[in-house]
């Protein structure tokens, strides 16, 4: 494809724009180890089938991101299945059971552990064939790579070769790591998306190196040849040391040359690259690990219960190998022989009087095999397949769809289902997860005149607390009518509203020309990149930042706006007050002075149409009042307290401020900025600092700006209900503490009356050691404060219960930095768990992470962290469950979460519907699965006495092998799939009900060993029901007494119908399913009864036609099965008729309400709330509990005073 030169070939640079960010590399500091250890990589450019490349033998362009291979799928699959303990020992009693030593044959042994590893495997290779499929689906996109004589065509990506160059368009994706060579622009830059490595959405820029800037055209690329020598594949995303031989002469490589894979090119045509790093040797596949392994509570719990059934397992086999030790031993004494029928005087080693010991050793082992129907086989993978049935009612759940970005929920691990209806504590991320990182300029102040009629929603929570609609000193600015009903603007980013600058009457105020200046600074100072419509001629802009997006759209809605951008220059349209009209106006375009988290400002130096040169300049406050001079501070005072006003609102703000520059001073600072540019010590960036801070000073104010960054729908209301369900929330936020605080009040995890607990390092004490600038002493003051402030905090919770005062703890950064050290962040847990509402400021990505792992540890409890962006990961990944929001910020926290949704209102049904219900479920279904397994093992062991312990089977093989996993396991199923004990709209109304999850009440450890106790006695029952119905009289009306053969299929059949009836009474909500599983499980063991016993008898043995001549004439048998199956479910019947009627537990009471039709009865529903064991203490329904709380006080106290 000789298409290059049919491009429009780019003339419009923004080199300026990177002025400060593409400094020259040099070989004098990281680039004298190339060559060396961990710097060894030599990439033949254009030559990727020289020999010299071929002997090298770097990695493919293939990338593989399955578990298994064809080859290694059954090696490894079996391996990760016998690491469960469970399946393991199953395997052994199926080797064992190839020896004389089995009570039973061997292929009845093996065949259900067959089927069942099988299933897990056929699970394992569904899941794996998925990620098959997207590896297919990236491996053969399309790339162009050049095939010699200038010629592009297009290859899948897999084929790629290190060395080969290769052409990329906009909007593509990079196909491996690349060098880049050049771009449709003329000083070879470009823009690049690095969100799905990152998170982040705004563009960074690459430039080439100049001496391959020139590569424009296809041709161009018929006789290139260069040699690369870097750094080896590691997983570091932001450092690239390398070097370039062209045209002889050797040229240094820096990241700002580096094009990442899966990165993708924006506003920008094309750039050609070089392949340096391949498939698994690219950073993005370097950085691929795998998230950590995480498993729910309830399967660390079962994993017990397990154990505790070996052991008993292993105790009964061994006191009956005791018994039958003893009893052998006493068989044969002076000849006389007291189990004559065993014939002990011509006995083998099983039953031989004079190796008793040997006997009872060998019993052991049979026992082993014969109890191991104590072990549930078909749990571990039941379970798996309910949790996956799970994960697709979540994903497919409506209410949790966000229709205008088209996202619905996805549940990306299904293994901590259960998990989601036991959380304890929620972290949540403020920006983009409370709020909707999406920025709206909505005031300003400007000259000392505040400017913006429009109502945020934390003036509104505001204005609630104090009982009235608004605060009132905003009733003074505009009429409550101009208000509420005023316009609101469609624009995206615009909410501003004020006659006084809109529409270009900004010319008649006082300030007119400090106006001007105010918003051509905010159309001036940025990195945007405009893009206008050809059709409609609407300008869009893509920004760096939600925030900066505002401020240009701001501009332009005002009449000043930025429509396009070249090289060196910047062009806006404003309103010329002297010409009463638009005209166009360019500026040279000089430096652009990067923000970064340290500055906390930006600059941009340009010269205007007069030749004059202008430094405009943004930051915040914290930074800006120092820089302003003298004379520029007229409007300080008004504008700072205006600033004061806007962070109660919960507003972004920044300062606004520039000034004129000398020409001779502009000159020294370039000289001197390009000497630190060009310095190669250690401490460059430092001296590139000093000298911006040189100019950046004396500065004139012109105003602040003031965007909101709103609340998502339905934050307030979600809050709420989490709160009612007894769970605790947390806000981890890098917002400064008034915006924290005010979003707090918004969101009503802070109120009127909450007592604030808050721990800062702003004392004059602190302040004037930071001055001193000894770091000992600062380090050492600032602990013992924070110390000191814990400890008074936690006098002041201690000292205040048993009162209804409540309160909350707010803490910087600074201060939590010191509050997480090992010697203190038990303290600080202990303050943080006394309060109500927790909210820490200014946090840093790790510390984040710190926290959710104090909270995870120090309370034992279920913790779940919410976040959205590249900056929440570490703290989802620390959480018991990670939640990602799927927003504005990326896809990297989605990526590392266990559950993605889009909005944080939905995690009010996530949790309150689907978490209780899926840890209702797995509890009911887990409880039932050891239930029916301890009837079975009881009945055999019963049997076992009744036969002296001889390790003779009360049951046919088959009907051993099958009853896990065809007449017992598929209820369960259905009710770990499809059982409701309360509807969604009742799980949502009663949000007491969750608590059941929190304080672990469905599978506590009086719960489960209830439920065995259930087992073991319906094992009693129905085997001395049996025995004895049967044992003393004839079974039919030939005569006929019971045998083995006769007894045991009784026996089973009334464990059939007892385990499955046991289900029908457990089940809350039944579906056609469950009827299907129940009932049809009960009529599979009677067809497989008919079926079986027609067989050979040596196949059905002692199950030869028992059911149609033996058992089915026999009106005894249809009698002893109802009677047996009424007697052993009258226990369980009783005691949940009791506990329903005197002592119901949480959903009993609303299945009690739902059925008396009281739903409606307000009484009786507060009433049920009141049960509650952890009182509501945030939300609005905490709020309204308090002011009621308050005027029941006052009332009180003023009958009280009147007597």
């Amino acid at each position: 494809m000789a298409g290059g030169g049919r491009h429009r070939k780019r003339k419009l640079h923004f080199s300026k724009i990177y002025s400060f960010r593409c400094g020259k590399a040099s070989f004098k500091e990281d680039h004298s180890q190339i060559g060396g250890p961990g710097f060894s990589r030599v990439v033949y450019c254009n030559e990727p089938d020289c020999f010299e490349a071929g002997i090298r033998n770097y990695a493919t362009n293939y990338v593989r991101s399955t578990k298994y291979t064809l080859a290694t799928f059954l090696p490894k699959s079996l391996f990760e299945q016998f690491r469960r303990v469970a399946n393991f020992y199953f395997l052994v009693t199926g080797i064992l059971a190839f020896t004389p030593l089995s009570p039973y044959s061997a292929v009845s042994a093996i065949l259900p552990l067959i089927i069942v590893i099988g299933a897990t495997m056929v699970k394992e290779g569904i899941e794996d064939w998925r990620r098959k499929q997207q590896d297919i689906e990236v491996n053969n996109r399309k790339v162009q790579v050049h095939n010699g004589n200038g010629v592009f065509d297009c290859t899948e990506w897999r084929n790629l070769r290190v060395g080969d160059i290769v052409k990329v368009e906009k909007d593509e994706f990079f196909p491996a790591d690349l060098v880049l060579l050049s771009s449709s622009y003329e000083d070879a830059v470009c823009y690049v998306e690095t969100m799905n490595l990152d998170g982040e959405t705004n563009l960074k820029l690459k430039q080439a190196l100049e001496v391959t800037s020139h590569l424009h055209d296809d041709g161009n690329f018929r006789d290139f040849k260069a040699i690369v020598k870097c750094e080896d594949p590691n997983a570091n995303l932001y450092t690239f040391v390398g070097s370039m031989d062209f045209e002889g002469q050797e040229q240094p490589l820096s990241p700002q040359q580096l094009l990442l894979r899966d990165s993708k090119l924006r506003n920008t045509d094309y750039v050609y690259g070089a392949v340096i790093f391949t498939g698994q040797d690219t950073k993005v596949r370097q950085n691929a690990t795998d998230p950590p392994s995480k498993r729910s509570r309830v399967e660390r719990k079962m994993d017990k219960i397990i154990y505790i059934l070996f052991f008993i397992l292993f105790l009964i086999s061994f006191i009956g190998s005791i018994f039958f030790g003893v009893e052998t031993k006493d068989d044969l004494q002076n000849g006389k022989m007291e189990r004559w029928y065993l014939r002990p005087d011509d006995s083998t080693v099983y039953f031989d009087p004079d190796q008793a010991a040997l006997a009872a050793i060998c019993h052991f082992l049979t026992a082993v095999m014969l109890y191991s129907y104590f072990i549930p086989i078909s749990l571990y993978v039941s379970i798996e397949i309910v949790k996956v049935l799970q994960s697709t009612f979540i994903n497919h759940d409506i209410h949790m769809y966000y229709e205008e970005a088209d996202k619905p929920a996805h549940a990306r691990t299904s293994n901590l289902n259960e998990e989601l209806g036991q959380v304890d504590t929620i972290l949540s991320d403020k920006t983009g997860t409370l709020t909707c990182n999406s920025m709206e300029f909505i005031k300003c102040s400007i000259g000392g005149t505040a400017y913006g009629r429009g109502i945020t929603e934390v003036e509104r929570a505001t204005g609630r607390i104090r009982g009235s609609p608004l605060p009132s000193h905003k009733l003074n600015e505009a009429s409550l009518s101009e208000i509420v009903t005023g316009p609101k603007s469609s624009v995206k980013g615009f909410n501003f509203s004020d006659e006084r600058i809109m529409y270009g009457n900004w010319v008649k105020e006082a300030h007119a020309e400090v106006i001007q200046r105010f918003f051509r600074v905010l159309a001036l100072c940025h990195t945007a990149i405009p893009e206008v419509d050809e059709e409609t001629g609407k300008v869009s802009y893509e920004a760096e930042s939600p925030d900066e997006a505002a401020f240009v759209i701001a501009a332009r809605e005002v009449g000043f706006e930025f429509y396009k951008r070249t090289q060196t220059n910047i062009s806006i349209r404003e309103l010329d007050p002297t010409m009463g009209k638009k005209v166009e106006r360019v500026y040279q375009l000089l430096n652009v002075i990067e923000f970064n988290s340290t500055r906390k400002r930006m600059s941009v130096i340009v010269r205007d149409e007069e030749g004059k040169l202008l430094l405009l300049c943004k930051g915040a406050d914290s930074v800006m009042s120092e820089r302003l001079a003298k004379n520029g501070r007229e409007f300080e005072e008004e504008t700072m307290e205006h600033v004061n006003e806007y962070a109660d609102a919960g507003l972004r703000t920044l300062i606004l401020a520039y000034r004129e520059l000398k020409e001779e001073e502009y000159k020294r600072f370039c000289e001197k900025f390009n000497q630190a540019k060009s310095s190669v010590s250690a401490d460059r960036d430092a001296l590139m600092d000093a000298v911006t801070e040189t100019i950046e000073n004396d500065l004139i104010l012109l105003g602040a700006t003031a965007v909101e960054d709103k609340l998502q729908n339905g934050v307030p209301d979600c809050i709420d209900k989490l709160a009612q369900a007894g769970i605790k929330i947390w806000v981890l936020t890098g917002d400064k503490m008034e915006t924290a605080i005010n979003i707090g009040f918004a969101c009503s995890l802070l109120r009127q009356g909450m007592k604030q607990i808050v721990i800062g390092l702003e004392t004059p004490e602190i302040q004037s050691l930071e001055k001193a600038g000894d770091k000992t002493s600062i380090r050492k003051a600032s602990k013992e404060s924070v110390i000191r402030q814990i400890t008074e905090g936690m006098f002041l919770v201690s000292s205040s219960s048993g009162s209804s005062n409540v309160f909350a703890l707010i803490i910087d950064g600074k201060s939590l930095s010191y509050a997480l050290e090992d010697d203190v962040k038990n303290m600080f847990l202990q303050l943080a768990m006394g309060c109500a509402s927790v909210i820490c400021c200014r946090s840093s990505p790790k510390q984040k992470a710190l926290v959710t792992r104090l909270v995870k540890a120090g309370t034992g409890k279920t913790t779940l962290a919410i976040g959205d962006g590249a900056n929440d990961v570490g703290m989802l990944q620390e959480a018991d469950i990670g939640i990602g929001i799927s927003g504005v910020e990326g896809m990297q926290a989605v990526m590392s979460s266990d559950i993605a949704i889009a909005q944080f209102r939905y995690l009010e049904r996530l949790l309150l519907v689907h978490g209780h219900w899926c840890y209702r479920r797995i509890t009911s279904m887990i409880c039932y699965f050891f239930y029916k397994n301890i009837v079975f093992g009881f009945s055999l062991f019963l049997y076992e006495i009744y036969a002296s312990f001889s390790a003779q089977p009360a049951y046919n093989d088959w009907f051993l092998s099958l009853y896990n996993v065809f007449f017992t396991s598929l209820p369960a199923v259905a009710l770990g799939v499809f059982d409701q004990d309360v509807s969604a709209r009742f799980c949502l109304k009663f949000p007491i009900l969750y608590q059941e999850g929190v304080q672990n009440v469905l599978f506590s450890w009086s719960r489960i060993l209830s439920w065995m106790f259930n087992g073991f006695l319906s094992a009693v029952i129905v085997f001395f029901f049996c025995t004895k119905a049967v044992e003393l009289q004839a079974f039919n009306s030939d005569g006929k007494v019971v045998g083995l053969e006769i007894l045991g299929a009784t026996l089973y059949t009334c464990i059939v119908w007892v385990v499955n009836l046991q289900m029908a009474l457990s089940v809350s909500y039944f579906t056609v399913i469950q009827h299907i599983f129940i009932w049809g499980s009960i009529g599979i063991w009677y067809l497989f009864l008919v079926v079986y016993g027609v067989m050979s008898p040596a196949f059905s043995t002692t199950a030869y036609k028992v059911f149609v001549e033996a058992l089915a004439p026999a009106p005894s048998y249809w009698l002893v099965t109802l009677f047996v199956m009424i007697s052993a479910l009258i226990p369980y019947f009783a005691y949940s008729a009791i506990q329903m009627r005197f002592f119901p537990m949480y959903h009993g009471m609303i299945q009690w309400i739902r059925h008396e039709g009281q739903s409606d009865d307000i009484a009786y529903c507060d009433m049920v709330r009141q049960r509650s064991l952890r009182p509501t203490t945030v939300g609005h329904s905490a709020r309204l509990a308090a002011k009621r709380a308050a005027r029941k006080k006052h009332s009180q106290e003023r009958n009280d005073h009147y007597g």
